[in-house]
């Protein structure tokens, strides 16, 4: 941000004060017209009328404008980051928030669609029905959230393997949709050839479809893959149960 643009926000702050700022920032509305009038108090240029007038008027100004959108830009990457700090210390609520208000800034950005599957699924086992009514909505509420979003991210970015992963886990162990997960997590897996914890998902969702033979084949696929031992001995105790399940029926 400019020399000139600080000074005009330090001013703007001895006359209105702090939470004014905050207003001026968040609302554009607010802003043009605040920041509009200050920078004429500063600049000294009103109503240009003269050809040299307004050539410096429209330079003073032009300057100006890139400052506001920087700094409106940099205050929706700042909500993210809050959001990243919220959601490393497990504060899946006060993560959800930050996300949501940096995509009114930036709403075509996949890591933030990503970023609120990720905690508006954690909000749903949160959802407790405390008061012992039987109503799970609040719940339900959150886990199509997590949906929308893991979509949307999906939408901007069909390769984004983090997304198609989300809604996998989304589907196969929250909703009891397995059917629908398969695809997203083939494709995961077709572009991260070596994504342990997709195949052990896509493997489970194909063991609730009844595709045996599949879930075997990717039990094998991580058995072969994995430099785990501890991996490699889950997925072989997983294989031995979808074999007796193949075997019973």
């Amino acid at each position: 941000m400019g020399d000139k643009m600080k000074n005009i926000l330090y001013k703007i702050i001895m006359i209105l004060g702090f939470s004014a700022v905050i207003t001026v920032f968040v609302s554009c509305e607010v802003s043009n017209k605040k920041i509009l009038r200050y920078q004429k108090l500063e600049e000294g240029v009103s109503n240009p009328t003269t050809i040299e007038e307004l050539k410096d008027a429209i330079k003073k100004y032009g300057e100006r404008a890139a400052d506001v959108q920087m700094a409106v830009g940099q205050v929706g990457i700042w909500y993210k980051i809050l959001g990243t700090r919220y959601l490393d210390q497990k504060m899946y609520g006060e993560a959800l928030k930050c996300f949501q208000e940096a995509l009114k800034y930036y709403p075509d950005n996949q890591n933030l669609y990503y970023y609120v599957g990720v905690c508006a699924g954690y909000m749903s086992h949160a959802a407790l029905d405390f008061g012992g009514t039987g109503n799970t909505q609040q719940k339900y509420n959150y886990l199509k959230l997590a949906e929308k979003a893991y979509l949307r991210a999906i939408s901007i970015e069909d390769r984004y393997v983090r997304a198609l992963y989300g809604i996998g886990v989304l589907y196969v162990f929250e909703l009891d949709e397995s059917q629908k997960a398969i695809p997203y997590l083939e494709k995961a897996i077709e572009i991260d050839t070596k994504n342990i914890d997709a195949m052990f998902v896509l493997a489970r969702a194909y063991y609730s479809c009844y595709e045996f033979d599949k879930s075997i084949e990717m039990y094998d696929k991580i058995i072969n893959t994995t430099k785990s031992q501890e991996k490699k001995e889950i997925a072989l105790e997983n294989k031995e149960k979808v074999l007796n399940a193949q075997y019973s029926n």
